[in-house]
């Protein structure tokens, strides 16, 4: 596997929380979704990644060749995007347009303008005109994300992109993820945090998943749904199979739960039924698993 981005030893300290150790890679050309509870460690994570707080060990590789990312041509080859807060809010979409050129040589003006345009960005770009701190936590992420697109990279690093965005703008996200990554022919990687994959599965190519700053699994999408398996069954049976499943829901009259597919065929023999997991399905039994057996 080609990767963008690796990790060995990566591990950032406070008083009551510590990421890592975290050995990880990127696969190049891919969308990656870091996938975790409130507080599992991906703002953190991505925060390391992009260097607006310092590791406390480790090493990160970027692009198989640099390990420093605060060289010019590393920062010009990704675009960042926090989760708030991400330009002051007193600047205005021009304010935003201006600092991106004297920034990064790729932004483009007429490009971010398309893009908010698109995004239906209420700026002073498209004719309306607000401050930052006057608009919605939606128009302020849409506005970020504009002007990351609106630049040439190789790499988006987005901390919960879709967080603030209502389910057709979270949906168009998607598809320019997707875009983002045709255009550029296995050279252009992705990687974006969500503590809610529902409405951004299918941006997910390859999946992270976090809990309490560790990463519990990890793979592509595809391998994972045949590695896992949701068993369903009446609640008279639950008894005979709670010690194959990893995690379960359960009422008076049926229950379901997250097990490894090697176990679906003495599943099935006790008259349960499996399925594939979706992302959302997956996630939810991953992270209640860990929940369960810290």
């Amino acid at each position: 596997m080609d990767s963008i981005l690796t990790a060995k030893g990566l591990t950032k300290k406070y008083n009551k929380f510590t990421l890592g150790e975290l050995d990880f890679e990127i696969p190049k050309g891919f969308a990656t979704a870091l996938i975790g509870a409130n507080g599992a460690g991906k703002t953190t994570l991505i925060d390391a990644l992009c260097g607006v707080i310092r590791k406390n060990d480790g090493e990160v590789t970027y692009f198989g060749q640099y390990k420093d990312i605060d060289l010019p041509e590393v920062r010009e080859k990704i675009g960042y995007c926090a989760s708030s807060a991400f330009f002051p809010q007193g600047w205005t979409a021009k304010d935003i347009a201006m600092s991106m050129e004297l920034a990064f040589k790729s932004f483009s003006r007429e490009k971010f303008r398309s893009l908010c345009e698109q995004l239906d960005v209420d700026s002073d770009i498209t004719k309306k005109p607000k401050q930052m701190y006057k608009q919605s936590d939606g128009n302020r992420m849409r506005t970020s994300l504009a002007a990351v697109f609106a630049r040439e990279t190789d790499l988006l690093i987005l901390d919960e992109p879709g967080s603030s965005l209502d389910p057709l703008m979270r949906d168009r996200l998607c598809d320019r993820l997707r875009e983002y990554l045709d255009d550029g022919n296995g050279e252009k990687s992705i990687i974006f945090s969500t503590h809610n994959i529902a409405d951004m599965e299918n941006a997910a190519d390859y999946a992270i998943f976090m809990d309490k700053g560790k990463i519990i699994e990890q793979g592509f999408v595809e391998d994972l749904k045949e590695k896992y398996i949701i068993a369903r069954g009446a609640a008279e049976d639950y008894n005979k199979v709670k010690d194959m499943l990893m995690s379960h829901s359960k009422n008076r009259t049926v229950f379901d739960g997250l097990a490894l597919a090697e176990k679906a065929e003495e599943l099935a023999k006790l008259g349960v039924d499996s399925e594939a997991p979706t992302l959302q399905q997956l996630s939810i039994g991953l992270l209640k698993y860990a929940e369960e057996t810290r």
